[in-house]
């Protein structure tokens, strides 16, 4: 099927190349962001565009789809669905692995599978590409895809684009050798636009070999599997080529069957002159039936079409109702051209090899019957300035743009997010629009363009409910980026959406006529937030006015991913398991809250002065935060915005969280001095405090229990959807560490569904992470209306994860019972085995399948020994700190009794448990550098990158 690849920088997973079939460890490499196609750099140019085939251009109407069978590259221990062997090689590029369903089956064994693909486990999730419509001309799948073109590798600049040739290797001069080594380098072309524009490869050989030998060679480096006989080698200069100089004449009496150093370095490849030549004719895309015709010196195109169709059983058809395409199957575009009827099809063959024989080698000819195809192509803009009429948008396009009339209209206004989507009935005109629109501003803000798939309705799956998903690269660091690959992969690429290009509009828009879907957010809460906001202000536009909604974490607290069973944090699950997790999820309702803030001047004596600015309205879904919450939230997002590379990963922005509190420990701010508080309309007196935080879920500051697990008559237990608001307030900074520790929980101060707040002062806010300063004035929190519906994940698929929010409520420790000192900095919890280090006092060895845990107690003046030997593999005897045990745990268990013992000693999360040393610290730290040889340092409660012997 011609279609082309989406190249991109290869992962770091072992892989084999599909065209020369070698290892791409250590090598520069290239990937499919479709497909599971793996390329050397220099491999790419000779790669066959068969990728994925993920919707259809308007050109033909395919409900079937067969097996997209892809060579190698499959997980260690894959089956085949035949025989039930292990199919898969870590050593070569072995077996068949279909890209759609999943099944595998050896090279031997698929050919008997039946060809029509079921789409596997995923088939309810998936987009079935015989829903998807987009009419993809003038387009590449970089763009019909909406990948991002900033993210591909710079070594690619050298792949081929619609009109040029393999460039694959140096265009210096090849060293031709020394008389030593009996070894000759030659630069060879293969055609006439390669030698023009100097792209050759280099072939090394014997001084002293067979001219077919020479050949064979020349068409390996090209990975052309024909035979030799049918090819010769021309001496090639700078002044032209020389047809007399062949070299492959073996043993014709000129006695030239040798070939010797003395000849020109520099050959172009040719074929040699045919007079017949047998052609495959492909029936159409997705069907197996090929066509073999011998053309000779008389065949024209349209005695080519006549014979085809009489064998393909369409002898009454009228042969002037098809055409036959040559199409150019290039690594990177897909070119076709409808061949002339009058045309000798032998000419236009030697004409192609004589050009290229990589091109030759590239193309095929399909017979298709001819049709009117009617352009139709949608294109969403945005950046435009929002709350804007229909008639304002057009004549911004007008202006801007200087789009046609008669062949752009506008079919969608979304003025909320500033967007137009635009159906176009002309391809050059929606490709000038689509590269002119990346270029333009508006009121000094970027304009973006993408390509809209249009989803057919009507040829949905009865009771199919795919899935749309939304990753933010940005977050997790580079993890985004992998997931985004992976689920490309997985399911329809049409429906993934990179929310750096354009955010969640296209992907809900695109999904507008879907009755019923479900959505994957691949962010942190912040993403989540965005995500719900937009769904909330065009829910009336969809026909899935309320599509359940399930979370990848990959930001820095995901606290609501938390209360939903998806992890604190995602650590390289498989995402085929995580997208089976989603189709098994339960819904859930949970309640969102809109904040109103209506900043007003205020006098002396606290009365209302006139407006400062106009009113402002937020959505928030977890928490909303005053005073020192929010004023820790607001430094963390100073120092991102100043540095924003540095803030990648979990690990390094909760050790800045920890930083910025440090600085904050003597802060003192009397909040229940600045705000007054009504709670359903009845007034409420604040404690003194410094924070005051309303819950919507029960997890705050990365998985702490603000609220507390205590009963309490004056209080309902809080929950996700009863309509109510948990107010808790804080001390200050000191108090929000013994929360984080499992110390203590805020203090309780009201229950409600409306609340009004009026601030006397400027003060820092946020809301879900979101913080800035808010202005004297008035805030008004209330419901927004429906409740959204969340996807919580099964117990049953659940993983045990140690310090879990649940785990913490029934099983927290009182404040008496724990063992813990402000004075003190970390715990230690290491693996205790023999050692024969000079000075040891390691305790024997434990009983067969156990292992025993030291814990210790280390002060701040505590620092690991620098001389410790690479050999020691025990704790204690380099660790000066005092020893609060030795505990027998079993292997089985060790994540749950770790949990267990961090509650007891008040600490916050254990981390990489149980082979490496596992750290545990408290969250009333300050500063101190612990080192071990391997230098790697602990440094604010952050491990870098983690710390072991």
């Amino acid at each position: 099927v011609p279609v082309a690849h989406c190249f991109g920088p290869a992962g770091q997973k072992k892989r084999f190349c599909c065209v020369c079939r070698k290892h791409l460890e250590g090598s520069s490499a290239l990937r499919c962001e479709v497909c599971e196609l793996h390329v050397h750099n220099d491999c790419a140019p000779f790669s066959i565009s068969d990728c994925r085939f993920c919707h259809q251009d308007g050109g033909q109407d395919i409900d079937t789809y067969q097996h997209h069978w892809r060579e190698g590259n499959m997980s260690s221990g894959a089956r085949c669905e035949v025989c039930r062997r292990t199919c898969s090689s870590s050593d070569i590029l072995a077996g068949m692995r279909c890209e759609w369903c999943g099944i595998t089956a050896h090279a031997s064994c698929y050919i008997i599978i039946p060809p029509e693909c079921s789409m596997g486990r995923l088939r309810n999730m998936i987009l079935h590409p015989s829903c998807v419509q987009i009419c993809s001309r003038n387009f590449s799948k970089m763009h019909l895809y909406r990948i991002s073109e900033n993210s591909q590798h710079s070594e690619m600049d050298n792949l081929d684009d619609v009109d040029t040739q393999s460039p694959v290797t140096s265009k210096e001069t090849p060293s031709t050798g020394s008389p030593d080594t009996g070894k000759q380098t030659l630069k060879v072309f293969d055609g006439d636009d390669a030698a023009k524009r100097n792209q050759f490869r280099l072939v090394s050989i014997p001084r002293i070999i067979k001219n077919e030998e020479v050949v064979e060679a020349s068409l390996r480096a090209f990975y052309i599997p024909d035979e030799a006989q049918d090819y010769e080698l021309q001496s090639y200069s700078q002044q032209g080529l020389f047809t007399d100089d062949i070299i492959n004449r073996n043993g014709t009496p000129d006695n030239k069957s040798i070939f010797k150093d003395t000849m020109s370095d520099s050959w172009v490849l040719r074929s040699k002159p045919r007079e017949t030549e047998v052609v495959k004719i492909y029936s159409g895309p997705l069907r197996a039936e090929v066509t073999s015709v011998t053309a000779g010196k008389s065949s024209t195109v349209d005695s080519i079409v006549k014979e085809v169709l009489t064998r393909i059983g369409k002898r009454n058809e009228n042969p002037a109702d098809f055409n036959l395409v040559e199409v150019f199957m290039s690594s990177k575009q897909v070119q076709r051209q409808v061949l002339s009827g009058q045309e000798i099809l032998l000419d236009k063959l030697q004409e192609i090899r004589k050009t290229s024989l990589r091109q030759m080698n590239q193309t095929r000819f399909y017979i298709e019957e001819s049709r009117n195809r009617v352009a139709q192509v949608n294109l969403l803009l945005g950046g435009f300035p929002t709350q804007l009429e229909k008639e304002e948008y057009t004549q911004l396009l007008s202006e801007h743009l200087a789009v046609k009339s008669h062949l752009v209209s506008i079919t969608h206004v979304y003025s909320g997010q500033g967007a137009v989507v635009l159906q176009i009935s002309c391809f050059s005109e929606a490709e000038r629009i689509y590269m002119l629109a990346k270029d333009t501003s508006i009121s000094g803000k970027q304009l973006c363009s993408l390509v809209i798939p249009e989803i057919m309705q009507s040829k949905l799956a009865k009771g199919s409910c795919p899935l749309l998903v939304f990753v933010n690269p940005k977050s997790g660091g580079l993890k985004g980026r992998e997931i985004l690959y992976s689920f490309r992969k997985l399911l329809n690429p049409h429906q993934v959406f990179e929310l750096t290009s354009g955010g969640p509009l296209p992907g809900l828009h695109t999904f507008r006529d879907v009755p019923h879907f479900r959505i994957l957010v691949c962010g942190g809460d912040g993403t989540v937030g965005w995500v719900l906001g937009v769904l909330e202000s065009i829910r009336h536009k969809i026909a899935c006015s309320e599509p359940a909604i399930s979370i990848i974490p990959l930001g820095t607290g995901n606290d609501l991913a938390r209360v939903l069973r998806w992890g604190a944090g995602y650590s390289g699950e498989d995402p085929f398991n995580i997208l089976l997790s989603v189709d098994e999820a339960e819904e859930v309702q949970m309640d969102r809250w809109t904040i109103l803030l209506d900043a007003q001047e205020m006098t002396e004596d606290g009365k209302e002065n006139g407006f400062l600015e106009p009113p402002k309205i937020v959505h928030m879904s977890n928490y909303f935060g005053l005073g020192i919450d929010a004023e820790l939230s607001l430094d963390f997002h100073h120092a991102r915005e100043e540095d924003p590379d540095k803030f990648n990963s979990r690990f390094h922005n909760k050790g800045v969280y920890v930083k910025v509190g440090l600085q904050k420990l003597s802060h003192t701010r009397n909040l229940h001095k600045d705000i007054r508080l009504q709670v359903d309309r009845q007034d409420v007196e604040l404690p003194s405090i410094e924070g005051l935080i309303f819950l919507n879920i029960p997890s705050w500051g990365s998985g702490a229990d603000l609220w507390g697990s205590d009963s309490d008559s004056r209080f309902g237990r809080p929950r996700i959807d009863d309509g109510m608001l948990e107010v808790v307030g804080v001390t200050g900074v000191v108090h929000m560490g013994q929360v984080q520790s499992g110390l203590r929980s805020g203090i309780r101060i009201a229950q409600g569904s409306y609340i009004r707040i009026t601030v006397n002062k400027p003060i820092p806010v946020q809301v879900d992470g979101e913080p800035w300063i808010q202005s004297p004035g008035q805030i008004i929190i209330s419901a927004a209306g429906p409740k959204v519906c969340m996807l919580r994940k099964s117990k049953a698929k659940q993983k045990k994860q140690s310090g879990s929010l649940k785990e913490s409520r029934s099983d927290s420790p009182a404040p008496s019972d724990v063992r813990h000192s402000a004075s003190h900095q970390a715990f230690i919890i290491g693996r205790l085995l023999p050692c024969k280090c000079a000075g040891c006092r390691a305790q024997p060895r434990p009983p067969t399948g156990r292992l025993s845990y030291l814990i210790y107690l280390v002060t701040p003046r505590i620092k690991f020994c620098q001389d410790l030997p690479k050999t020691c593999a025990c704790f204690h005897p380099a660790l000066h700190g005092l020893c609060l045990g030795a505990f027998r745990i079993d292997l089985s268990q060790i994540q749950d009794e770790a949990a267990v013992f961090s509650r007891r000693l008040g600490l916050s999360r254990v981390i990489g448990l149980p082979a490496m040393c596992t750290v545990v610290i408290s969250a009333l730290v300050v500063p101190v550098a612990m080192t071990t040889p391997r230098a790697n340092v602990l440094f604010c409660g952050v491990v870098w990158p983690e710390l072991c012997v």
